[in-house]
């Protein structure tokens, strides 16, 4: 087959192929081009090209996310790199197997005043799994196997247990585009083995000691969709001791969890706190939403709190940490069930779900006279998703909206919540729509979000199953949900930004449908075609105007009525 001269490059896009990235997403540049050559003429190679790098990373991180394995990114050097960062961050705290690859000038020629050459090595390796620098001399049979060694290496950290990024900084000489033909060798791999888990003989004294407590929750953070977790996740809330709390983001649905925490913290009064507070906590997953339940546990700690994960065995999100097993949720959920240990005959997991319960029946009554608002527009929108879909939450508001609302189990939930930042929800929700084309895929985005990410139109993978819903109120509608700056002078210039800008232009410039509502009558009467799949073949965008000032006020209605 054809691949670059550089012989180094091709052993190691053979090292990529057979460790299991098939798809690339590439940005124009010259020095990355020995790179986007050996990876575009590879057979077994997917290459995507988007110009934007801060995007392009969003959209292999949403590639990734959907495909569950290692999605590759490659730029040229200098400033481009930085741009990655963004990504690479919510990769790390997402623990999704990003593979960042960056070219780079020859390192004698750093800080010597040399176009596009900056310090790229190691340059992200506070938030990366492992980080590989190569050149063109290890292609030579003296040094081949450190490049075999060091791939492998790092595949296994990215893709292993625990799963992240990992950053190959290749500096490459010119000539850069020359090709040859390269006869593709069967490249040496190292493969990581890890044994079973079980409990050792300490652990299940601590068991039987623990489940003795009168009041367990357990708290679900982000995670991928697993049956079988869920399963036994089920098994597990069957004591009537144990409370389970989950999130949308948790993608676990059942009748015995509690799915909307700040909503159920919403009915708890000050002298029942006591009554609430667990004494052992367990916590699997990734980040929670709900800085309710933060709180909550913070100021009233359990006396024990189990962490269960390879990833960030040591999260002591609440300030009580005790344990961490480090292991998958799965195996460690099946192990507990099967063992035989006391029950508590206490109702603490009843209690929480009666009060999830009460103040989910209110819900309804509260709507048929609520004012036109965005939380009114979220109850509106949650009923006409379509099952099965994927929904995308942009972050701060949109995200906190919607897990007042129960979830809905033939939908798939999706948030950058590693960093919680607004700058790529809109890139990884089209990479996620390109990865499964043939799935509906819903992303809901404030207006600030959008328009802050409105370069992840900027390509031509957008499925014609991508719908965007932008909820536009005129500014950064979280700054007057929070407390602080709602009371500050700043707040309309400063904080929440506001502007009078509208997303037709952007629609029209980069080929979707454009809608727009502005009563909840106008949102239900576009629902049907808004979904409809057959119609121009191209994605949608409905934009939905809802009034700045008043969102916050009724937002606080609806707590307050569900409370009373």
């Amino acid at each position: 087959m054809i691949s670059s001269d550089k012989n180094a490059v091709s052993l190691f896009v053979d090292q990529c192929v057979a460790h299991g990235m098939l798809q690339v997403v590439c940005s124009p540049g010259s020095r990355n081009a020995p790179l986007v050559i050996a990876f575009d003429e590879h057979p077994d190679v997917i290459c995507r090209v988007i110009h934007d790098e801060r995007s392009a990373a969003f959209f292999a991180l949403g590639m990734a996310q959907q495909l569950g394995h290692p999605v590759g990114i490659v730029c040229t050097s200098g400033s481009a790199a930085l741009n990655y960062y963004p990504a690479i961050a919510e990769a790390f705290y997402q623990c999704v197997p990003l593979v960042v690859i960056t070219a780079d000038r020859p390192q004698e020629w750093v800080d010597q005043g040399d176009g596009q050459t900056i310090r790229q090595q190691n340059v992200f390796q506070s938030h990366i799994r492992y980080s590989v620098n190569l050149s063109e001399k290890y292609s030579l049979p003296t040094e081949k196997w450190y490049l075999e060694r060091e791939t492998s290496i790092a595949f296994n950290e990215g893709n292993g247990n625990w799963k992240g990024p990992i950053h190959f900084n290749v500096s490459l000489n010119e000539p850069l585009y020359n090709k040859v033909d390269y006869a593709s060798s069967s490249p040496r791999l190292i493969r990581s083995v890890h044994g079973a888990f079980n409990f050792s003989s300490k652990d299940r004294e601590l068991i039987q000691d623990s489940m003795l407590f009168e009041r367990k929750l357990l708290i679900v953070g982000q995670m991928d969709h697993d049956p079988a977790f869920v399963k036994e996740l089920i098994a597990f809330a069957n004591d009537s001791s144990v409370a389970v709390l989950v999130e949308n983001t948790s993608n676990a649905v059942d009748v015995s969890f509690v799915h909307c925490i700040d909503r159920t913290l919403n009915r708890m009064k000050e002298e029942e706190l006591e009554a609430y507070r667990p004494e052992l906590l367990i916590t699997v997953g990734g980040a929670v939403v709900s800085k309710r339940i933060k709180a909550f546990l913070r100021k009233n700690p359990p006396k024990q709190h189990w962490r269960v994960g390879h990833e960030f065995p040591y999260m002591d999100t609440y300030q009580s940490l005790s344990h961490t097993f480090i292991t998958d949720s799965f195996s460690f959920f099946k192990n507990l069930n099967e063992l035989d240990y006391p029950r508590s005959k206490s109702n603490y997991g009843s209690k929480w779900r009666q009060l999830d319960l009460l103040s989910k029946y209110k819900i309804e009554a509260f709507f048929r006279d609520a004012a036109y608002s965005d939380v009114s527009v979220f109850y509106a929108l949650l009923d006409y998703l379509p099952e099965p879909s994927h929904l995308h939450m942009a972050n701060s508001s949109v995200v906190r909206y919607c897990q007042l609302f129960d979830p809905i189990k033939g939908v798939r939930y999706w948030s950058n919540r590693g960093t919680s930042g607004i700058d790529g929800s809109t890139s990884t929700a089209v990479g996620a729509s390109n990865a499964s084309p043939n799935e509906l895929h819903v992303l809901i985005t404030g207006d600030v979000s959008f328009f802050y990410d409105s370069n992840g139109l900027w390509n031509k993978y957008l499925s014609p199953y991508l719908r965007i819903i932008l909820i536009n109120n005129g500014g950064g509608g979280i700054f007057r949900i929070i407390p602080g700056p709602d009371k500050s002078e700043q707040l309309e210039a400063f904080f929440e930004a506001r502007h009078n800008y509208t997303a037709e232009g952007i629609a029209s410039t980069f080929g979707l449908d454009y809608l727009r509502a502005e009563s909840i009558d106008e949102i239900e009467s576009q629902m049907l075609s808004f979904y409809e799949k057959k119609e121009s073949g191209r994605a949608k965008l409905l934009e939905i105007f809802t009034p700045t000032e008043s969102n916050s006020e009724i937002l606080e209605e609806f707590f307050q009525f569900l409370k009373a």
